[in-house]
């Protein structure tokens, strides 16, 4: 079958539906808010803030409405045609118009010329009318247009002398001028009533729209300083954090150029002395223990260094498992023993039974590791050291007491800053202050906290907590 003939053929009518009218009821105010959200959004462009969007939201409903009240003079023209020549209806014609010109200029995105038509024909046409002896009975509107000049208007020039024209024509019109061969009051009461009505609505509604458009521009502005503050906050901790990253990558420079090259150097010469000079075994003996003693140094130095670095890569690498911190402390005193046990100094545990946290294994093993060290560093020959651990109701304790030199509160409180420090030990040993440093962020990965009590000549205390194991 050709198309023309698809296209004549006989059809079966269908029957024509009727919409519902209580549908039609039903959708009518949805109907309304959406020709309301788009008259709203006549002329907005991506471009534009929020505070700009918003006022020519408003605009644009200030001109649709004065559009609607703007046809009653001229519905009540055509109803009284005898009282109404055709010119002074045409002339009544004039302020709606303007408002609908105001919206095909937003349409166009010319929305200072559409501020210029508003501001500068509305009120004009208005005068044309009142000059025509044609009373609408919207004198009100002039203090409107001086109202909406302050919020809608930038240029302080442009607004002054809207708001001189909105003023002058008023007091012009209803003082001066107050006769008129047409008024509405008149012609129709009713409708005189509703503009004078509607005039007062429009005043309060423009009062009500600068407040809060003020209002919620002035809550934006609090939450943008908040913003701008928390920001600033950020960067400031970003900028110190790094500052103290830069002071410390120096000092570990230092470190490994200089702390780790002596042990090498002596370790080098003593067995380049072993080879050339044939030494005798007795004075080979008699340099070792300084060898030794350097190793270990250099021993504790690189573990620490070595994680220290592993940290940096794998900032945010924690594993907690159930760890039994009184196994910890064994195993850290079976390590620590031979270095203990130069100085002759007596390590002992104060536990009863285990005690259970929920950490990072070998960081906690490190935290220990490190503290016993360092008590082992500052508690002279002959001292002692204890070590204990407990549970508590909400967390597991573990502290490392010694009766050494002690620390004075400023050093205390150095250590409590982070700051990078170090001191040489009972024996001349030395240290890098990277280990209480890494003891402390350790703790932090795992919830923990360290605390430091100490006073000079009375040795000091390292405890800490961690949460408990299930």
């Amino acid at each position: 079958m050709s198309y023309v003939s698809q296209l004549f053929q006989l059809r079966r009518p269908q029957k024509i539906r009727f919409a519902n009218p209580a549908d039609l009821l039903k959708q009518f105010p949805k109907n309304i808010v959406i020709t309301l959200d788009r008259i709203k959004n006549i002329g907005i462009t991506p471009g534009m803030t929020v505070q700009e969007k918003s006022k020519l939201g408003i605009f644009n409903h200030l001109n649709f409405f004065q559009f609607i009240t703007g046809i009653i003079v001229p519905v009540v023209g055509l109803l009284n045609a005898h009282k109404f020549p055709a010119s002074g209806w045409l002339i009544v014609c004039m302020p709606a118009l303007v408002s609908i010109g105001v919206l095909i200029l937003n349409s166009y995105r010319l929305h200072q010329l559409a501020l210029l038509a508003y501001f500068v024909l509305y009120p004009l046409f208005i005068c044309v009318n009142y000059i025509n002896g044609i009373s609408l009975g919207a004198e009100l509107s002039f203090i409107l247009y001086g109202i909406l000049s302050v919020f809608f208007i930038q240029d302080i020039g442009y607004m002054v002398f809207s708001i001189a024209f909105s003023m002058v024509s008023y007091f012009f019109l209803s003082v001066i001028l107050k006769k008129y061969t047409y008024q509405l009051e008149e012609i129709n009461f009713i409708a005189y009533l509703i503009n004078q009505g509607l005039a007062i609505l429009y005043i309060f509604y423009g009062l009500y729209l600068i407040k809060t458009e003020n209002g919620n521009y002035n809550t934006a502005l609090q939450q943008t300083n908040v913003e701008i503050k928390k920001q600033s906050n950020q960067l400031q901790q970003q900028a110190e954090e790094l500052d103290q990253l830069n002071s410390l990558k120096n000092k570990l420079f230092s470190v490994i150029s200089h702390d780790l090259k002596a042990p090498m150097y002596a370790l080098r010469n003593l067995f380049e002395s072993i080879d050339s000079q044939d030494m005798p075994a007795e004075e080979i003996k008699s340099l070792i223990p300084e060898v030794k003693k350097d190793l270990n140094y250099t021993v504790s130095l690189m573990e620490n260094l070595l994680q220290w670095a592993k940290t940096q890569m794998q900032s945010h690498t924690v594993k907690p498992q159930l760890i039994n911190l009184t196994d910890i402390v064994d195993e850290v005193m079976h390590l620590m023993h031979l270095q203990a046990e130069a100085k002759n100094i007596s390590i002992a545990k104060k536990t009863k039974g285990p005690v259970y946290a929920w950490a990072d294994y070998d960081m906690i093993n490190l935290v220990i590791r490190n503290l016993v060290s360092n008590a082992i560093k500052f508690t002279p020959a002959g001292g002692h050291i204890c070590i204990g651990s407990s549970e508590q109701q909400e967390f597991a304790e573990l502290y490392v007491k010694d009766n050494g030199n002690g620390m004075s509160a400023h050093d205390v409180k150095r250590i409590n800053t982070h700051e990078f420090f170090t001191t040489n030990g009972t024996a001349q040993e030395q240290g890098t202050g990277l280990g209480l440093m890494l003891c402390k962020e350790f703790l932090a990965k795992n919830d923990g906290c360290l605390r430091i009590e100490s006073q000079p000549g009375k040795g000091s205390t390292f405890s800490f907590t961690l949460p408990l194991g299930d």
